[in-house]
């Protein structure tokens, strides 16, 4: 199929862009890496009356490390940019275990860790990364600039709470205060595929003991799932095999999957649980070993 009419526009200043959405009246979509609205488009399952490419705005690609540790990931941020961030792997690593696993090497090339947060796919990876590592939008519209944090963002399937003249400009993940640990794993039939369930897990440790734990599921409910109370269960102690255990039963049961062709809803529940257990046992394991 083709998709209807559209204009286009390409602006060059952030400030040119807000008037062109706010002239849209809500009938206005941004355009960054396309990855997921061109092919919407083709489909018809969006039809805008204008796509504003930001692709041209300066200073949005960053992916920069502040003084106070926490990461800065511009909206022209590509998925490829944080696949080759080594450096990453240390105070990121749920980060870097995630982004070889967006897509396809095509998407991430050309695809943005916040549009795909914006597109607020149920199966998307980047927003249970965000959530489990308690990371915020900073939204700048009209008005000015406010930061909403990535668990309040995402307000269902294919849906997100920015105004329709609002850009987002940039995701900021925190730093960890002590060391970083967790990781990401998805189950997916082939390369590429859509997630039939993921799980992203954010840890910060002071020596053995987890002071803070974040997680989040996709690919099993209507939208991504903040399982971060399942996480509670790891706060306060070492990861035990009794801590390991009562995370990966509350991360299964805050699951909300529904049979399809992909497995059925039990099935899904399992691979959350096998997920959890698996990325919680490497981790303990990395203490142990470290000790």
């Amino acid at each position: 199929m083709y998709p209807s009419r559209f204009g286009y526009e390409s602006p060059r200043a952030l400030d040119e862009a807000i008037e062109l959405l706010s002239r849209g009246q809500g009938e206005a979509k941004i355009l960054a890496g396309g990855q997921s609205l061109i092919p919407m488009l083709k489909l018809r399952f969006a039809s805008p009356e204008m796509l504003v490419d930001i692709n041209n705005l300066p200073g949005l690609s960053h992916l920069t490390v502040d003084p106070d540790g926490s990461l800065r990931v511009g909206a022209l941020c590509r998925h490829a940019q944080l696949e080759r961030a080594a450096a990453l792997a240390g105070p990121f690593p749920t980060i870097a275990a995630a982004a070889p696993l967006v897509a396809d090497p095509i998407v991430r090339n050309r695809g943005t860790l916040v549009g795909s947060i914006c597109h607020a796919d149920p199966q998307g990876d980047w927003a249970a990364v965000a959530i489990a590592l308690g990371a915020s939008v900073v939204a700048q519209g009209p008005s000015g600039r406010r930061r909403i944090p990535v668990a309040d963002f995402v307000s269902g399937p294919f849906q997100n709470v920015l105004a329709y003249d609002e850009v987002a400009v940039e995701v900021v993940f925190p730093a960890a205060a002590g060391t970083a640990a967790g990781g990401y794993l998805k189950l997916e039939r082939r390369v590429g595929d859509f997630a039939t369930a993921g799980v992203a897990v954010g840890l910060e440790r002071s020596g053995a003991v987890v002071t803070r734990a974040g997680m989040a599921l996709t690919g099993v409910g209507g939208a991504t799932i903040d399982a971060s109370e399942a996480a509670q269960a790891l706060v306060g102690g070492e990861l035990t095999a009794d801590r390991i255990a009562r995370a990966a039963d509350g991360a299964a049961a805050a699951a909300k999957p529904r049979g399809d062709h992909r497995g059925s809803a039990a099935y899904k529940r399992h691979i959350v649980h096998t997920f959890v257990t698996r990325i919680l046992t490497r981790v303990a394991d990395d203490v142990e070993r470290a000790a």
